[in-house]
């Protein structure tokens, strides 16, 4: 008795320490429950469906561990619903409607919960009282599945040192307890659950902190944890680009920079849980704009998005000249000529033109003032290509030096890592090009969290398996598959720089490797589908300006479809499967269907139409699925009221431009 009278009174006790919390969405339909006291997790339910079972969170900054045993001193609670512009994205405004939990703790930390309507579920620490210069030594972050799903994966590249990276993977599908043990893989990852529901775990608002990988729980199963590059603690530069790499790693994964009153809270980055009921929704979620931090460029009048004639991808490879094709004055004008013929925005140089360490030092072949005064003549911009360290290292010199010539932005390149000092360098980079009116592409890069919200002249992110492999792999025939996965995944955390546009196109079985004449697997219509169907800013046209005037009828549609949306519908999608689009800018509508390798008939429905309009369609022709460069274009008349069924040949897609 005495005994039980010690347990019972050990567990009132236990039961007083330990607190739950639920927040609910405004519509219902999303419950998040809090577990504190002598353990701290959360778990999340969709519909009446589990989405994650109680999961822990945590972080120990100092030696100290804050979450798991913690008291909590105050909660309050919010909902908050309206609309927020989006300038430059897949949709010009973005409705927001969510309910806020805030714990606070008596150890001067606090955890935000949010839950939203249509979109998913949030979590971020955040820290009052901080000094500067406190080390995280670690943070807990855990997602644990009721059962075995499926997921699509995208590891790092890295073998030996694994966050060094360019985040450019093919998703390897696999069911949770078949993930590999010993592998990271970088977010957005998918799991599908059942009923159709899908859940991808991302993050937004990453800044002065690592991103955050994803690996299997070696203590659960069906479980994933976040894992984080600690900070760099050596570097070292290479020599023929001027690339940083991480030669070793402190044992923090942060340290606490700004901790000044201006600062407070100390703000952690959001970890993400997007929700979409079925596949085609996870292409308009909305969830990283949503939790991105609010724009810090306030006047973004100069930021131009447009299209770009590209130099690399085709090697400089122009034909029927009088002059050596190559990284020079005669070719960069050449590319400007075509691009203003074009109604093309800009042209790109490439790796090249500067000296391979020195940004501020331009090659003898190269006469840039030249060549921006001829693109300046011909209302087309220049961006210049460089890498993430050597323009950090001479940032102000170089910004000033090249936007006072009349240089519109930089495409910045081997990034490589997502560690604390990698990030920061990319806020410093931001800052000081928005400063000089310098849009930026980055290459090499991370996926961007949110980013392109924070600081809209950073339009175009790469962080994509994009058509630039098909210059070397062997089995370019995979990236027909991965373009109808990407979108559902990748592009949620934000803008893709893919770089389509090959007019060189092959079925399937005639695809080889060719470094200076690409291929690009898949039929012609579908390189043209793919300007409706990816999110780019800043769109490159990969071939060469040679072959794109010899296809010039291809070239004038792709010219004609904007980079940037006020409306997108999904019409149909199925992950790993199809894509049918419909996109609006101003009045125009632009439809765009992918397929994979299964050829395919599909129906769009124009609902979204009034009246009765004239379309252009870009088509497979009929004997796409035996000359990929087979294609049709034509116009027609299509209605609300009158479905048309479009045949997608195998790896085909097609384009509509309905005014």
């Amino acid at each position: 008795m005495l005994i039980s009278l010690v347990l019972m009174m050990a567990g009132s006790a236990q039961a007083a320490k330990d607190k739950s919390y639920s927040l609910t969405s405004p519509d219902g339909k999303t419950v998040i429950n809090v577990e504190t006291g002598e353990s701290f997790n959360w778990s999340v339910v969709y519909g009446g469906q589990t989405v994650i079972q109680p999961s822990a969170l945590s972080m120990t900054v100092d030696g100290v561990t804050y979450g798991p045993g913690s008291k909590v001193s105050k909660t309050s609670t919010d909902k908050k619903k309206g609309t927020f512009k989006t300038p430059i994205y897949k949709c010009s405004s973005v409705e927001y409607s969510y309910s806020e939990l805030d714990i606070r703790f008596k150890d001067d930390f606090g955890v935000i919960f949010r839950a939203y309507d249509n979109e998913g579920v949030a979590y971020r620490f955040y820290f009052t009282g901080l000094k500067g210069g406190e080390k995280v030594n670690a943070e807990q972050a855990e997602f644990n599945f009721d059962f075995n799903y499926k997921a699509y994966v995208g590891y790092s590249t890295g073998k030996a040192k694994p966050f060094t990276t360019n985040f450019q993977n093919t998703y390897k599908v696999q069911t949770l307890d078949s993930l590999s043990a010993d592998r990271i893989a970088f977010t957005p990852l998918l799991v599908q659950l059942n009923n159709g529901l899908n859940v991808e775990i991302t993050e937004s608002d990453i800044e002065a902190y690592p991103g955050m990988f994803l690996q299997k729980n070696p203590e659960q199963g069906n479980s994933l944890v976040g894992v984080y590059a600690k900070v760099p603690s050596a570097l070292k530069v290479g020599q023929k680009r001027g690339e940083e790499m991480v030669e070793a790693y402190s044992e923090d994964v942060a340290i606490i920079r700004d901790a000044s009153s201006a600062k407070q809270p100390h703000l952690f980055p959001w970890r993400i849980l997007a929700i979409a009921e079925n596949d085609g929704a996870l292409l308009t979620n909305n969830i990283v704009a949503l939790t991105a931090a609010q724009s810090r460029v306030k006047d973004i009048s100069w930021v131009k998005p447009g299209k770009i004639a590209w130099d690399w991808w085709n090697d400089w490879n122009i034909t029927g000249v009088d002059f050596r094709a190559g990284i020079n004055t005669e070719t960069y004008k050449y590319y400007i000529d075509f691009a203003a013929a074009n109604g093309i925005e800009y042209v790109v140089l490439d790796e090249g033109w500067s000296d391979h360490l020195d940004m501020l030092k331009i090659v003898p072949e190269i006469d840039l003032k030249a060549i921006i005064d001829h693109a300046k003549s011909k209302n087309v911009g220049i961006v210049l290509w460089g890498v993430a360290y050597l323009l950090d290292r001479d940032l102000d010199a170089v910004c000033q030096k090249y936007s006072e010539m009349g240089v519109k932005g930089f495409k910045i390149d081997f990034i490589n890592r997502n560690d604390q000092l990698a990030v920061e360098r990319l806020y410093r980079i931001n800052e000081a090009c928005a400063k000089y009116h310098l849009m930026l592409d980055y290459h090499g890069m991370y996926p961007p969290a949110g980013m392109n919200h924070t600081y809209p002249h950073v339009v175009n992110f790469e962080g994509v398996y994009g058509l630039e492999e098909v210059k070397w792999i062997k089995n370019g025939e995979v990236m027909v598959d991965y373009d109808v996965t990407f979108p559902f995944i990748r592009q949620l955390s934000g803008p893709v720089d893919y770089t389509q546009g090959g007019v060189h196109n092959v079925i399937k079985k005639e695809y080889v490797a060719n470094y200076s004449n690409p291929l690009t697997p898949g039929t012609r219509s579908r390189q043209v589908a793919e300007y409706v169907i990816f999110d780019s800013p800043f769109e490159m046209l990969c071939d060469t300006p040679s072959n794109y005037m010899r296809e010039q009828e291809t070239t004038t549609f792709i010219s004609q479809i904007p980079t940037v949306w006020d409306e997108t519908i999904v019409l149909d999608a199925k992950v790993g499967e199809y894509i049918v689009e419909a996109r609006r800018s101003g009045k125009t509508w632009y439809v765009g269907g992918l397929t994979n390798w299964e050829a395919r008939d599909i129906t769009v429905n124009f609902s979204f139409l009034k009246g009765s309009k004239t379309a252009s369609i870009f088509r497979d022709g009929v004997n796409s699925d035996r000359n990929a460069n087979d294609y049709k274009c034509e116009k027609l008349k299509v209605s609300s009221g009158t479905p048309v069924k479009i045949h997608m040949a195998p790896g085909g897609g097609f384009a509509m431009i309905v005014k």
